[in-house]
């Protein structure tokens, strides 16, 4: 029972941490969107991250999910690891995109989910108490939640894309 809760919380985190960026989007729009990789490209001439990874989303997500963390018994420094490490996927997985030549918020089944889940449980797992199978299940569900409810998000205009 105890690691049920454990993947509860920890899929909490994870919807906190990835979604964040995308609210303040909705709300800001380009105003406080400075890229995080300033416009550079990578030696193949192609972005090294794309305009739509920004300094707002990833800040905004060490925030809210440094604040949301204490609310589930887990210190706020953890969250903000927690949110920094999730962000660092997510870049990780727009950087292997971009080498694709896949543009900026396109799909990639798998790769724009697992790095984003993986990488936070794995950095935080000791904190979180979260064993293996946890893990796991973790990325699992919350690649299961994202693909579907990224149509509802579409249609509820929080998502530029449906999927």
């Amino acid at each position: 029972m105890t690691q049920v809760i454990v993947i509860g919380k920890a899929l909490i985190l994870l919807v906190i941490a990835n979604s964040i960026p995308v609210v303040l989007n909705n709300i800001f729009g380009s105003r406080f969107a400075h890229a995080i990789d300033c416009g550079y490209r990578f030696v193949d001439g192609r972005p090294l991250f794309g305009h739509s990874k920004t300094l707002r989303g990833l800040a905004g997500s060490m925030l809210a999910t440094a604040l949301c963390a204490p609310l589930l018994g887990i210190p706020w420094s953890v969250g903000a690891l927690f949110a920094l490490s999730a962000m660092a996927g997510d870049l990780f997985s727009s950087f292997l995109k971009r080498r694709f030549g896949k543009a900026p918020s396109s799909r990639a089944i798998g790769l724009d989910q697992i790095p984003e889940a993986l990488l936070p449980l794995l950095v935080c797992r000791a904190w979180l108490d979260l064993s293996w199978v946890g893990i796991t299940v973790c990325v699992i569900i919350f690649m299961v939640l994202e693909l579907s409810f990224a149509p509802l998000f579409y249609l509820l205009r929080l998502k530029n894309r449906p999927y």
